[in-house]
This record gives C-alpha cells, sequence and structure tokens, in this order.
C-alpha cells in the first residue's frame, strides 16, 4: 500500500486510515475493493472484482463508482493493457509513486501478469523520446503462456 512501509497484512485501521488521509470516507465497499486489491499478484478487471466479490453484496455499480474514486485520490492505478479493458493495481511504494513494472499478457488466453520492473530495460539512444528514457511509459509485452506455448 502507499503509505505502508511493514510486511505484515493491512489491518482494517491500516485502511481506514489510508482512505481518510486520501480525503475519502472510509466505507466497506472501498474497504472491500482495497483488501482485494492488495491480495492480488495481478491486475484485476472491474469484472474481477465484482466476482470476487459478490458473495459480500456488493454490485456492479458500486465497485466501479469507488474504483474511480481510489484511482483519483492515486490510491490505485488504472492501467489498459490493449484489450479495450481497464485493469487496477494498487499502489505499492512508499513514495506516493506508482513503481512502474512491465506486463505480460498472453496472446492465447489472455491472462496477465506482473513482471519484475528489473526485467526489462530501456537503454537511452539518440533520438529516443524523453518520456522512454525516463522510464515513464507502459511497457507491455504479449507473447504465448508457458500453459499456452
Amino acid at each position: 500500500m502507499a503509505a505502508r512501509k511493514t510486511t505484515s497484512p493491512p489491518t482494517l485501521g491500516d485502511y481506514q486510515e489510508l482512505l481518510r488521509s486520501s480525503g475519502l470516507r472510509s466505507t466497506a465497499a472501498r474497504i472491500a475493493v482495497l483488501r482485494e486489491l492488495e491480495a492480488a499478484t495481478t491486475p484485476l478487471s472491474h469484472a474481477d472484482l465484482v466476482d470476487a466479490l459478490k458473495d459480500e453484496g456488493y454490485d456492479r455499480v458500486t465497485l466501479y463508482r469507488n474504483l474511480t474514486d481510489l484511482t483519483e485520490v492515486g490510491l490505485v492505478v488504472r492501467t489498459d493493457l490493449g484489450d479495450r479493458v481497464w485493469r487496477f493495481e494498487l499502489k505499492r511504494d512508499t513514495a506516493g509513486h506508482h513503481d512502474p513494472h512491465p506486463h505480460f499478457t498472453c496472446t492465447d488466453c489472455g491472462a496477465v501478469s506482473c513482471l519484475p520492473a528489473k526485467s526489462v530495460r530501456l537503454s537511452p539512444t539518440k533520438g529516443l523520446p524523453k518520456s522512454v528514457a525516463d522510464s515513464t511509459v507502459d511497457i507491455q509485452l504479449r507473447g504465448l503462456c508457458d500453459r499456452c506455448g
């Protein structure tokens, strides 16, 4: 999570403090969304969150509005991996900035994986746009995953 430095799972109080310090009211739905994103190992779509939280009684619209609110205050990052599906990830570094990392999407099954930031290196070369040289771009790799390949 953005403001956490420990490796223990966040408590209800941690989520409440994070929401309040971001200017949002602490609601059960927001805490549920943060909890799911914290536990996720890959970016989650709105549909993924609806499926994960359906037994808790949250409707699609409530979850979408909360994802939007969390994104607007900078607690969550929204990414389009080229398939016209927004996916959401919790910001996890302590400096308040999204830790940029590449994503891999299987072109067969559609599985999405987060890759370690150091797995792809960009080397500054002449003619390269400054945003690429500064590593402020999204890197998205496509191919067959181990199961499909």
